[in-house]
């Protein structure tokens, strides 16, 4: 990959971006993975959703977001909506199985 600095147009941007992008997601299925994983260890919907961890998780997210520059707003509101959605998908795999 070339550093932002680096490309000489904005179709280098792009490509670099869409690498980037690329990477985003496939971590975002390697998450899913792991959310599927801890269905076995959780007994309810309420450990499932976990109130207390998932705002403790929503904290270290914003400090994370802070430490690296982005907006702490956006990140956290990424990762409630990320979150609700997998805490969806674990629920009907927990059902399915």
């Amino acid at each position: 990959m070339k550093a932002p600095d680096e490309c000489s147009d904005i179709q280098e941007v792009r490509e670099e971006i869409d690498i980037i992008d690329r990477e985003v997601i496939e971590a975002l299925s390697k998450r899913l993975q792991y959310v599927i994983a801890a269905a076995r260890f959780k007994t309810s919907e309420a450990s499932v959703k976990a109130p207390d961890r998932f705002y403790a998780m929503l904290q270290q997210r914003r400090e994370w977001a802070k430490e690296a520059g982005l907006n702490p707003d956006v990140v956290e509101k990424l990762y409630q909506d990320l979150v609700n959605h997998f805490s969806d998908e674990e629920l009907k795999h927990d059902k399915s199985e």
